[in-house]
């Protein structure tokens, strides 16, 4: 996800090339998954290092790397504490989801609010920035004193996304909050803090698209020779969400984690219909979902 949106990101291991393809409102796609499912290996010093094992994954799972590929990556890694020697600024911010999704999380400085968006944050406000391990404490601090969490489901966050208070309501939120946190004993004196200045997703994602597109299915896990069909309706964090073609009767609107694409060879899709197994809520007396469930 890019400051302007969504993109699709390829990568070719003969080449060792790279290239990415915007994800705009209204795009068309069309493709098919090809092969096997690969582990993507790790990314170091801004290239991938192709996985030397050439390990086949599941195609039901987001996890795009083998055991081996992804102990490697967490040797050296924020998120698995295994880099407390970084000496980048680290700013610790507030992540709003949804009415009681609120979230507290770090990120390196330089980076801006780019993990915001990748994490799909309808909202947020920046708390304080420092050293690394001062932004650490501080998480925590937040997490022990108020019981803020570090992370939600992706299921918790997809069914907030459908029923947003207003703009002021979500500011509200975070601001209150922010000045609980930072009222707090036993803050970082390392970490400068920041005003309440909370920033909004709802235009950059589409929200209203999604709200607007009532029942939301959801496309599950590839297998070799699926195709998924569809238009662009909007896109938040990793997930896309499209109008696809032959799901549920046509014109039906799912959300994909883009993730379950990781590893894939995509191909041209050869048919005019979504072949990709899609889970539909149940409607009493519709039975939508069985209906869609029956085609796989």
């Amino acid at each position: 996800m890019g400051r302007f949106g969504q993109r699709l990101g390829w990568y070719c291991a003969e080449r060792d090339a790279e290239r990415v393809s915007p994800l705009p409102v209204g795009k068309a796609l069309a493709f098919a998954a090809v092969g096997e499912r690969r582990c993507l290996g790790v990314r170091r010093a801004g290239r991938w290092i192709v996985c030397p094992y050439g390990a086949v994954l599941e195609g039901e799972g987001v996890k795009d790397q083998c055991p081996r590929c992804a102990q490697l990556d967490r040797s050296r890694s924020v998120a698995a504490d295994t880099m407390a020697d970084d000496p980048r600024p680290y700013g610790v911010y507030l992540a709003y989801f949804g009415p009681g999704l609120v979230k507290v999380g770090i990120t390196a400085a330089e980076r801006g609010a780019a993990r915001l968006v990748e994490q799909g944050a309808v909202a947020y406000a920046w708390l304080g920035r420092g050293p690394l391990m001062a932004a650490r404490r501080a998480e925590a601090l937040l997490g022990s004193a108020l019981g803020v969490p570090d992370r939600f489901a992706k299921e918790a966050k997809r069914a907030a996304r459908g029923a947003l208070p207003p703009w002021p309501e979500r500011a509200a939120e975070l601001a209150q909050l922010h000045a609980v946190a930072r009222g707090l004993a036993g803050w970082p004196e390392a970490l400068e803090p920041v005003g309440c200045e909370p920033v909004d997703h709802g235009e950059l994602f589409g929200l209203a698209r999604i709200a607007a597109a009532g029942e939301v299915g959801e496309v599950g896990g590839l297998t070799a020779g699926a195709e998924i069909v569809g238009e662009v309706v909007a896109g938040v964090g990793v997930d896309v969400y499209l109008r696809l073609a032959g799901a549920g009767g046509g014109g039906g609107v799912a959300v994909l984690d883009a993730r379950l694409l990781s590893g894939w060879v995509l191909g041209a899709a050869r048919g005019a219909v979504t072949t990709a197994p899609v889970r539909w809520a149940a409607e009493p007396g519709k039975g939508r979902g069985g209906e869609q469930e029956g085609l796989f």
